[in-house]
Parts: structure tokens; sequence; C-alpha cells
């Protein structure tokens, strides 16, 4: 191994949550449950353009004590995995982006990575784990074990209510017997009584 090659360290989390697979994996991507993690203590602030106000997976942020006090701001790059482990599906979240300003600057690698997927009673395992490494890692091993404790209380709160967030699934509407088309005609009667292709 180089002799320049940083240290790498981890924090991580592992737990099931009181929601669905899809309720989870909607939350990861939203911007509120990601603002709310932190919050109030941190308050997470995008620094885009207007049009990129609603998205925080890939953008710039700003980190602010109680929304007063600004401690540095970091670079947001995610995008989507899914993979297949011993036959049960993962879906993950992963930000390879890095600390642009503050005390975290002084990282040099940051790779968070969120997984869920689904546990035989209904409910979501929840995997959460932060690799970094740079001159100051192992200083701030103590406050990113921290702040991960502090997100694990949070992500186990929210998680009760994010099913009821979950938009609904548009249902077919039901078809009556009078319009319904019948099988192996290629025209029907439709209830105005004009004729009308099948789709």
């Amino acid at each position: 191994m180089s002799a320049g090659r940083p240290r790498l360290r981890h924090v991580q989390l592992k737990f099931p949550i009181a929601a669905s697979p899809d309720a989870a994996w909607a939350a990861l991507h939203s911007p509120q449950v990601l603002a709310a993690l932190y919050g109030p203590i941190l308050v997470v602030e995008p620094l885009g353009h207007a049009e990129e106000k609603g998205n925080l997976l890939n953008t710039a942020v700003r980190l602010r004590l109680f929304g007063l006090v600004t401690v540095g701001t970091q670079l947001i790059g995610a995008y989507d995995e899914v993979r297949e482990q011993g036959g049960e599906t993962v879906r993950l979240l992963r930000d390879s982006g890095i600390p642009l300003t503050g005390a975290l600057a002084a990282l040099d690698v940051w790779d968070h990575r969120m997984a869920v997927s689904a546990l035989p009673d209904g409910r979501t395992l929840w995997r959460d784990r932060l690799v970094f490494g740079g001159p100051t890692s192992l200083l701030l091993w103590p406050v990113l074990w921290a702040t991960w404790q502090w997100r694990g209380w949070r992500i186990r709160r929210l998680a009760r209510g994010w099913d009821a967030a979950l938009p609904e699934t548009p249902q077919p509407r039901p078809v009556s017997p009078r319009r319904a088309p019948r099988p192996g005609r290629p025209w029907w009667r439709g209830g105005s009584g004009r004729r009308t292709r099948a789709e």
C-alpha cells in the first residue's frame, strides 16, 4: 500500500424501520426528509439556482447551525443503484460528493451509501454507511459517529410517517358491464350509443 494513501474510516447504521421499502426509497429522494434529518440543529440550505432548489441530491448546500451560523458547505452528488444480494433486491442511494468548506473540508474521501431492502414482516431494513478519509479523519471520527447516532434516531422516528406520505398509485377506474368491450369484437357500443373503436 502506498505510504501517501489516506487511511479510511467509517461510521455505519443498520436497523429495521417501520416503513415499507417503497416509502423508504421515496423518503431517500425527498428534500424534505433530508432537511428534517438534521433539523433543527443543522439546517441544510441549497446554494443552486432557483430551479434547482427542490433538488438537494445533486447540488451544493450550506450547513447552518440552528439556521444562524454557517459551519460549512458541501457538494452532494447522488445516484441510484440496484443490486441483488442473497436473493433479495437492495436499492442504494450513493452520495459521492465532498465537503467544500468548514471542518469537514479536510477530508478528501467521502462515500455515503444508504440502502433499503424488504423484511419478511413488511418493514424495511435500513443500512447507512459513510466511508471517509483525510488528514483529520481520526479527529473527526467521534464527531461523525455522534452525528450518525442522531441521524439513526431521527430516521427511526420520521419513518413512522413515510407510508402515509407516499403518493397513492392511481388505480384503474372500474368499467361497467355496459361499457366493457366484448371479447373478439373490434367494435363495441359505448354508453353514449356511439360506436367507438376499442383500445
